[in-house]
């Protein structure tokens, strides 16, 4: 074999000013004399990208991250010294391929490991018109050893070092999308590592009680380990499985939170399905019409009601067709009332029975056997004689009837009502987002913890038959709760959860 050379250590040389000896004025630096050496084999590219979103507006925020952005924040701003770290300067922006002057905006320079992506970081705040962001990332791309950013490639770099753990991760990318104040409250929870630490915390119990299984199936023998080290091991693997037990059993709030609760608009022909929709969403999303089974798709709208998502869908009527396309569209409407989270029913208050059992077989009626959560919209109010006072009483009976509102879409006498229903119901399907132990919000999460539960399940079974098979099991549910943070075998899940991220974060 030959000899080994020694390593020597790669340092990026980021600018090298070529002209005079004597040391010019930091306002007339000639940015285009500038050498760039960006030393990308060792330490990596380095990526830029708008992260303010685009579309023309008064300040966009163009950042860079990696060992060049040292090198790019002085080649386009024609200075060698750097602004201190993490304070705002004004600076003339140039391209430095031909010194022309592209904008005057404020830069930020972060030292790493002291940045989001714990990577050396520029930013640079220009005005936000297409041809000024344009020519600021033309510019930047004829550096060499820069390239324009993956979508979700800043919060990767910050993932890949320690600056946060996946469900960290996740949270954020809830936190850009949040269209609520429930979600952005969830979102900022996970985003500070709320549910990280919890499942932190699990992972750690169960690290000390495998430390403790081992010893005692090591040392036993030896009279070093007491015979309590396995009782206490035993509780404490009952007392995780019941609590990582008890937090998949929340009735998917976090996940409803999230994605929006899907509710249906269901109920028989002409009875105002397509109204009430254009009523809540106050636009004419849906096609109104007095002929029966007009609606023949499904119409989807997202909502903000109290502060909770709604995906809400209308659907065809509900009825025996006849003609080939409404039955598609009947089939359809009752595939939608089986993936439901809740449903309105909609019914004819003009010809509905006014006693509570008959309006709960009518209702009953249109459900599937396992319907979810209920409200009860009973149309057309402005059609009853005397206000419809007897409706109205068995309205109110409670059981066997869902929470019900008496309503005219013509009129939008009772909306505030059905609005008070609709938001009550989904606080209680969402829960509070700020109330104990943080929510499960992906399902990766829950595949995870119910193979932990499985595994710790096990334990209990494989305890009676072989010591070092229950430590395995242990080992597993360990496993899994690593790989929800992204501590064990990330690999195969980061692709999926980075590429939802927008370019530029």
């Amino acid at each position: 074999m030959g000899g080994c050379k020694s390593l020597q250590p790669l340092w990026p040389i980021w600018g090298v000013w070529t002209g005079d000896p004597c040391t010019p004025s930091p306002g007339c630096l000639p940015p285009h004399r500038w050498v760039q050496r960006l030393c990308t084999a060792a330490w990596g590219d380095t990526i830029f990208a708008v992260s303010s979103g685009h579309g023309r507006c008064g300040v966009a925020v163009i950042r860079t991250s990696g060992p060049g952005s040292r090198g790019a924040l002085q080649s386009l701003t024609g200075r060698p010294e750097l602004p201190p770290p993490r304070v705002l300067a004004l600076r003339r922006i140039r391209d430095p391929a031909t010194a022309e002057p592209l904008d005057r905006g404020l830069v930020v320079w972060f030292a790493g490991p002291q940045s989001f992506t714990g990577e050396d970081c520029a930013e640079l705040h220009v005005h936000g018109g297409p041809a000024v962001v344009s020519g600021v990332l033309r510019a930047l791309g004829r550096l060499p050893g820069l390239r324009p950013a993956e979508p979700g490639e800043f919060t990767r770099r910050a993932f890949r070092r320690g600056k946060l753990d996946l469900t960290a991760a996740e949270g954020l990318g809830d936190l850009i999308r949040a269209e609520t104040e429930a979600q952005r409250r969830q979102a900022l929870r996970q985003m500070e590592g709320e549910l990280g630490r919890l499942y932190q915390r699990w992972s750690e119990t169960l690290t000390q009680a495998l430390a403790h299984l081992e010893a005692y199936i090591d040392f036993s023998e030896d009279d070093n380990v007491e015979e309590e080290v396995l009782s206490q091991v035993d509780a404490t693997v009952r007392e995780l499985e019941q609590e990582v037990g008890a937090h998949l059993r929340d009735g998917r709030r976090g996940e409803l939170l999230r994605g929006g609760v899907h509710a249906v608009i269901a109920g028989p022909p002409n009875v105002g399905k397509s109204s009430l929709l254009n009523l809540l969403c106050q636009r004419p999303a849906a096609i109104v019409s007095p002929v029966a089974g007009t609606t023949r798709d499904v119409v989807e709208v997202a909502l903000n009601v109290g502060g909770y998502p709604l995906v809400l869908s209308d659907t065809a009527g509900l009825r025996d067709a006849t003609d080939p396309v409404e039955q598609e569209g009947v089939s359809r409407a009752r595939d939608r009332l089986r993936q439901a989270d809740l449903v309105l029913a909609v019914l004819d208050a003009a010809v509905v029975p006014t006693e509570p059992a008959g309006l709960g077989a009518a209702l009953g009626s249109l459900l599937p056997p396992t319907a979810p959560p209920c409200i009860l919209v009973l149309n057309k109010a402005d059609l009853l004689q005397g206000g419809g006072g007897a409706l109205r009483d068995a309205c109110t009976q409670g059981d066997p009837l869902p929470p019900a509102a008496l309503l005219s879409c013509k009129t939008g006498e009772g909306l505030d009502h059905l609005l008070e229903l609709l938001a009550r119901q989904l606080a209680r399907l969402c829960g509070d987002p700020l109330a104990g132990s943080p929510s499960l919000t992906q399902s990766r999460h829950s595949l995870h913890l119910g193979d932990c539960v499985t595994a710790l399940a096990r334990y209990s079974r494989e305890r009676r038959q072989d010591l070092g098979l229950a430590a395995e099991q242990l080992r597993l549910a360990r496993r899994h709760l690593g790989r929800i943070t992204g501590h064990v075998g990330a690999e195969d899940v980061l692709d999926i959860i980075f590429r939802d991220f927008c370019v530029g974060k």
